[in-house]
């Protein structure tokens, strides 16, 4: 699978709590960093993931769910070249669960934006989506 990398993006609108927002990501991502950045008068949360560790949280949580096949595909359906995009439902990973949704207009709060690369995505997706015994 190789060198994972990636970054997750969360719009903080105005009627937010920025630190529900960052809860939001972390319930799923561990980051190495977080930054919060201006874009058009609200802000951007931009977090950043190395390695498969960063993944941990997500991998575990889609066992949980019992939603392998279902974020198999969407995972697929994200594939370019070496990276893989998805979004996830801010509300709903505010509460931890996954709900993956559409990049725009399901959720007026806006998505959690979700980019990893790496060398090898498809073993990244067969990694994350395994089946258990």
């Amino acid at each position: 699978m190789g060198n994972v990398t990636g970054f997750i993006e969360a719009e903080v609108k105005p009627t937010e709590d920025q630190k529900k927002v960052e809860k939001a990501i972390q319930n799923f991502f561990t980051y190495t960093s977080l930054e919060s950045v201006p874009k058009h008068g609200e802000k951007l949360l931009i977090a950043r993931i190395k390695g498969r560790e960063g993944l941990l949280k997500f991998f575990e949580r889609l066992r949980q769910e019992r939603i392998l096949n279902a974020a198999r595909k969407i995972m697929i359906k994200g594939l370019k070249g070496k990276s893989i995009t998805f979004c996830l439902n801010k509300q709903v990973a505010y509460v931890n669960h996954i709900s993956f949704c559409e990049p725009v207009a399901e959720s007026s709060l806006g998505p959690i934006r979700v980019n990893i690369g790496c060398d090898n995505p498809r073993e990244l997706i067969d990694w994350l989506t395994q089946r258990t015994v």
